[in-house]
């Protein structure tokens, strides 16, 4: 937050996340400091607004470097998935609200779903990346971002529905293929990381792919399956699919 308002951002959305992966595990704690970073924001004269997120699971199907690139490729192409394209599209018509383009979230939801549909948002990002010197070669043509030299991919061990995607096993999984740093200083593989193909909720078959492993470390890849595998539950029953947003805070 102090980034933020010393950056000198008038009008501020703040993406809060809830759950196994996020720092707030519960909604109780996410709404206190939610509301704490309203305030300190009203005290510095700024507009704030908390949107309160789930982190249970994963938010759209990539963990790690590359495959998260490529799915925000996908995304701004129209082609991305659906849980992240409207995360995506709750967060910029806030950001539309509060910026003063427009004066209600109906209406900002419109303005922002046809930016995003015509392509005019892939136009923005492709510039964004060549006025900072990057290499536009890789946005046109995401297939040459590098690939990791193992991909497996796992099926479910049964049939059922899942209950749970636990966020913070996955993500320490990807830690641990090198997608992120254990401490200061380590290395990050950008090849390496997960695809979760299915979301809380679903119903799952036998044999049927479960989630993708991209790693360039046979041992690592072995591990990675059996924590990830432990991160899907799989029961008989029925269960609801996870709200992708547990309110608003202003």
């Amino acid at each position: 937050m102090s980034k933020k308002i010393a950056g000198g951002a008038q009008a501020i959305v703040l993406d809060v996340k809830v759950g196994l992966g996020a720092f707030m595990r519960n909604l109780d704690d996410a709404k206190k400091l939610s509301k704490l970073m309203v305030a300190i924001g009203r005290l510095s004269g700024r507009k704030v607004v908390a949107c309160l997120s789930d982190m249970n699971q994963p938010l759209g199907n990539a963990v790690g470097n590359a495959l998260e690139v490529k799915e925000a490729i996908e995304t701004l192409h129209g082609r991305g998935p659906q849980d992240f394209r409207e995360h995506c599209l709750e967060v910029a018509s806030h950001m539309l609200v509060i910026g003063e383009k427009a004066d209600i979230l109906k209406t900002a939801r419109k303005m922002v779903t046809e930016t995003l549909d015509s392509g005019k948002s892939w136009e923005k990002f492709r510039m964004l990346v060549q006025n900072q010197g990057g290499d536009v070669d890789y946005v046109d043509h995401p297939e040459k971002l590098t690939l990791a030299s193992l991909i497996e991919t796992v099926p479910a061990p049964q049939s059922g529905y899942l209950h749970e995607i636990n966020a913070q096993i996955v993500g320490e999984t990807s830690v641990e293929l090198g997608a992120g740093r254990v401490k200061k200083g380590d290395p990050i593989d950008p090849a390496v990381g997960i695809i979760i193909l299915h979301k809380v909720g679903d119903l799952v078959k036998a044999g049927e792919p479960l989630f993708v492993i991209h790693s360039n470390d046979k041992k690592k890849l072995a591990s990675a399956k059996e924590r990830l595998l432990g991160a899907h539950v799989i029961q008989a029953e029925k269960c609801d699919p996870l709200p992708l947003f547990y309110g608003v805070i202003k």
